[in-house]
């Protein structure tokens, strides 16, 4: 059973979920910091790189199956044209109402 988008409690985490499910590569790149870190299975990434080929290129979609953390740590189904779908977890930090880095792996 996933969790509504609208009921993440993190307003922050809830809006980059809301920026890939639809595609909205402008209002995803606005919740970033300047100099926003990330990594994929614990390897640093190049974010603009990596969101591109992992997301907005390739149709990526986050079904929420849980939150922790106050909001900053989920589980989630995710699914793109590359890679079909996947068990994985992310985890944030958000500075200010953005978030300065973000971590996601295979669950």
């Amino acid at each position: 059973m996933s969790v509504p988008v609208d009921q993440l409690s993190e307003p922050t985490v809830r809006a980059f979920v809301t920026a890939v499910n639809a595609g909205d590569k402008a209002a995803f790149e606005a919740l970033l910091t300047p100099g926003v870190t990330m990594s994929d299975d614990g390897s640093d990434r190049n974010v603009a790189e990596w969101t591109d080929k992992e997301i907005f290129s390739s149709g990526g979609h986050m079904d929420v199956e849980s939150a922790s953390d106050d909001g900053l740590a989920l589980v989630v189904d995710y699914r793109n044209e590359t890679w079909g779908s996947m068990r994985t977890a992310w985890r944030f930090v958000v500075d200010g109402g953005k978030v300065s880095r973000f971590e996601t792996g295979q669950a």
